[in-house]
């Protein structure tokens, strides 16, 4: 080894001893008769002092080091001089007094700040990738999906779950996205496909009667990227044999109890688990993934509103819709400008608008408003009862702005959940040390996809409808329940699974309610349906986003913080320059021909 311990190691049961340290230069600071050098390893800094007087070929060495330059120093770990010390460093309290130095890799000046948390574009930290990673916060968020994974790991083999590993290379399946698909070169005109997850083979893993099985896996979906989502990302994914919804739901809620309390002590975790089925998240949040850390909860006040002379509510209670609100705190007051952002906000959900009723925060309580303290562009059509009582239903105070939405659920929904988040967002609602799990449940088995007039999975196909549901697939399979379960966290889901169906004669049902011909059926899952026949334990998991869940832990707002070669927002790989054009050669071996505009660039 080039060095005989970490920098975090230096201590006072080190003092006057001999070390050899290796690392980067994190910052230089001549003061002329001497020079000090940070020194940096991956577990923390150190100061280097250099003193002509100790060694003189030595400090003048040190000074040809500059920032991120890589060395190896041998010297006596001493304390620093009083009043020198730096409390904000684990090792501050000390100095290595070098009297050897050896510079093992010089290094060009980086094209950012390695040593500062400034602020840089995103394409340039991901082109250099690794010098981005060199930084605190990245090492830290590094460190920590180590850790998240490590705890996993460990919770679920002393639970007697194996770690089975599957395939990359699978057969393309309907599973929601689109596939990435590999071309094959032995079979000309056949592909393979990534796996969007191993869905398949950990239900025929049950089959074969693995019974508890777990996995780090990789997954992949050729969909548009955002923040908390990527081309190719990483999930934990369990499944069990003779079990049923609340033994995975204990399971997780062990797992990222103890996950949460053993790496973030310091946050406040609220226990039990919520629990709240799919028609409740909706009605009360406008989501299926709500964030439990504040209120502002929606209400429907479309009884209070009936008759209302306002065309935009009578018109859309007249069509079967309703009228839902929330009461924004302290927002009463908000300029013309605030209000119009507002407005902007609800017309990119695809609704007209939102109507805004501002109270005054003159009066002392809501039985005291009088009109003159309401201003709305519906003011002028409602009465100061309608008013007294919608702010009474939406538990609003005087000063405080009322936001309601009209129309079908599913526009009101999205419209009050965007606007929910956002005014939480402004006035600061969430606590960013507070993690409020909950458990979204009930959710419907198949909706109707009116683009293509068919029915489709809410989940996928392989998710068992209740037990009381099952003779309505066919008849009424609007109304179907599924035994499916998603897990939130403070607005962002994080996990999701369910029961599986295990009789081949209820997924053949399925099958053929999502459109599958017999034929089609055969093609794509015979094999599932042929492994059913010899035999399936009922059985059920669960599949938990390991990235978002460390960006969570970690408190960045993208996932692209806590993986370490992430693709940028255009999908991307700025450090390895893909994805890129191949030689013709390489083409003409796998029998493809582009048929494109785009050429192949001379290659």
């Amino acid at each position: 080894m080039l060095k005989d311990c970490n920098i975090s190691e230096i201590n006072r049961n080190l003092l006057s001893r001999t070390v050899t340290l290796a690392g980067w230069v994190d910052r230089r600071r001549d003061h002329g008769h001497l020079i000090f050098i940070d020194l940096r390893d991956r577990s923390g800094v150190v100061q280097l002092a250099f003193n002509p007087e100790v060694a003189a070929g030595t400090h003048e060495t040190a000074n040809s080091l500059r920032n991120e330059y890589i060395i190896q120093v041998t010297g006596v770990v001493s304390r620093r001089p009083a009043g020198t010390e730096n409390p904000k460093l684990l090792t501050g309290d000390f100095e290595i007094a070098v009297n050897r130095l050896t510079i093992l890799s010089a290094a060009k000046t980086p094209p950012f700040y390695i040593n500062e948390e400034a602020e840089v574009d995103e394409n340039v930290r991901l082109r250099y990738r690794y010098l981005d990673l060199r930084r605190s916060r990245m090492r830290h968020n590094l460190m920590l999906r180590h850790q998240v994974i490590r705890y996993i790991r460990n919770h679920l083999e002393e639970r007697d779950f194996i770690d089975v590993e599957t395939p990359i290379l699978i057969k393309s399946t309907p599973e929601g996205a689109r596939d990435y698909l590999v071309p094959s070169r032995v079979y000309p005109g056949k592909f393979y496909a990534l796996p969007q997850s191993p869905q398949q083979m950990k239900q025929l893993l049950m089959v074969a009667g693995v019974e508890r099985y777990y996995q780090i896996a990789k997954c992949f979906r050729d969909e548009d990227t955002r923040a908390d989502r990527q081309p190719e990302f990483t999930q934990l994914d369990l499944e069990m044999s003779f079990i049923d919804e609340e033994d995975i739901l204990r399971l997780m809620e062990e797992l990222f109890t103890g996950l949460v309390e053993t790496l973030k002590p310091d946050f406040r975790l609220v226990k039990p688990f919520a629990r709240l089925t799919f028609t409740e998240a909706m009605e009360r949040f406008g989501s299926d993934k709500p964030d439990l850390r504040y209120g502002l909860e929606i209400k429907d006040v479309s009884s209070i509103l009936a008759g209302s002379e306002f065309g935009v509510f009578s018109s859309a209670i007249y069509a079967g819709g309703r009228v839902r609100g929330i009461a924004v705190p302290g927002c009463g007051g908000y300029s013309r400008r605030e209000l119009n952002e507002l407005n902007d906000i609800a017309r990119s959900i695809g609704a007209g608008g939102v109507v805004t009723v501002s109270l005054d925060s003159s009066p002392a309580t809501i039985e005291e408003i009088e009109m003159q303290d309401v201003h709305s562009i519906a003011a002028k059509y409602l009465n100061i009862e309608q008013v007294k009582a919608i702010a009474k239903k939406l538990d609003a105070r005087p000063g405080d702005l009322i936001l309601l939405a009209a129309g079908k659920d599913s526009l009101t929904s999205a419209v009050l959940d965007k606007l929910r988040r956002e005014m939480a967002l402004r006035l600061q609602l969430a606590d960013s040390k507070m993690f409020h799990f909950c458990y979204v449940t009930g959710f419907p088995l198949f909706y109707r996809d009116e683009a293509n007039s068919r029915w489709d999975s809410v989940h996928h196909p392989f998710t068992s409808p209740c037990e009381e549901d099952k003779h309505r697939i066919e008849s009424e399979p609007d109304k179907v329940t599924s035994r499916a379960y998603d897990l939130v966290l403070n607005g962002f889901e994080i996990a999701g699974g369910s029961i599986r169906i295990h009789e081949p004669d209820l997924q053949r049902k399925v099958f053929r309610l999502l459109a599958y011909t017999d034929e089609q059926i055969e093609e794509r899952f015979g094999h599932m349906m042929e492994a059913f026949s010899y035999g399936a334990p009922p059985h059920g998991g669960i599949a938990a986003g390991i990235d978002r869940l460390v960006m969570l832990l970690a408190g960045e707002s993208s996932i692209r913080e806590v993986i370490p070669f992430p693709k940028n927002q255009n999908a991307q790989d700025l450090t390895f320059g893909a994805p890129d054009y191949v030689s013709a050669e390489q083409l003409d071996e796998l029998h493809i021909c582009i048929n494109s505009e785009n050429k192949l660039k001379g290659k």
